[in-house]
């Protein structure tokens, strides 16, 4: 079986933890939550995009 990328697992990891805070009614928490997954899973891909054209060269 193939591995997800880490910039998906990520962001599928921070929209479920989003959805536990929107379950508490905590939408304040949920739109952090939703914002730093999304930040991360950026970085994480902009990163794999650097190693790809690394591996390239």
């Amino acid at each position: 079986m193939e591995s997800l990328p880490k910039y998906y697992a990520r962001l599928f990891s921070g929209t479920t933890d989003a959805l536990e805070a929107l379950k508490e009614q905590n939408y304040g928490k949920a739109q952090d939550i939703l914002i730093k997954a999304q930040q991360d899973a950026e970085e994480l891909y902009l990163q794999e995009g650097d190693l790809l054209d690394e591996e390239g060269e």
